[in-house]
């Protein structure tokens, strides 16, 4: 019994320890969003600075995953779930980068006004913010339905980023002055559209976990 318990407690921490990188994504991704669009060079190094916290992150996931397969020896889904948490850890730490990269473009784009009020770029983050954290939540609670709707909504993230494109590369026909600052923001889009691929992939890891089977929502 002890043993169980000292199990449960570390697979607790693990979720802790995911839902902690998700909310740093979340607070990541909303801030270089604000920062694009007022154009705030600070605020963005905030969240270049504020990195580093992702990757300690991580690695305390590595070490709490490691330590509970060489002292518990789990099986079964006990042990799934221990390496899922290591897949998410992963993808979430791309999806800060990701986030880090928005920022870094608001520091390529100090000095200029924008072409355009942003409304699109936005949207996709809006709802990438939302898959970030209902992933983590399907995780949780080993809620497959949860999982199943991350490729639908990255089928909407998709459709949207295809619109920002066709958008922006008319407006670089029209004002070819704007392709450099446009070339950028379409850049963001892709950022955006790559944490939402990531969101996806912790969906596939909560079939895994509880399924025990691979498979591909957005094949």
């Amino acid at each position: 019994m002890a043993r169980r318990r000292e199990l449960d407690e570390g697979l607790e921490t693990l979720t802790g320890l995911l839902m902690a990188m998700g909310e740093h994504v979340d607070h990541a991704l909303s801030g270089a969003m604000e920062a694009l669009e007022k154009l705030d060079g600070d605020a963005a190094r905030l969240i270049i600075d504020a990195d580093p916290l992702l990757n300690r992150m991580e690695e305390k996931i590595a070490d709490t995953g490691a330590r509970l397969i060489v002292t518990q020896q789990p099986v079964a889904k006990d042990l799934r779930r221990i390496l899922v948490a290591f897949r998410m850890a992963s993808d979430l730490e791309r999806m800060g980068d990701l986030s880090v990269d928005i920022a870094k473009t608001v520091l390529r784009l100090q000095g200029q006004t924008l072409m355009k009020p942003l409304v699109d770029l936005p949207e996709m983050a809006r709802i990438v913010r939302g898959m970030v954290l209902e992933s983590i939540r399907a995780y949780a609670e080993e809620n497959v339905d949860l999982a199943h709707k991350m490729a639908r909504d990255d089928d909407r993230v998709d459709a949207l980023y295809a619109q920002i494109l066709q958008e922006l590369f008319a407006l670089m026909a029209t004002d070819p002055g704007r392709t450099g600052q446009a070339m950028l923001l379409a850049f963001v889009g892709r950022y955006i559209e790559r944490i939402a691929d990531h969101a996806t992939n912790i969906g596939e890891s909560v079939v895994y976990l509880v399924a025990g089977i691979r498979s591909e929502l957005n094949p």
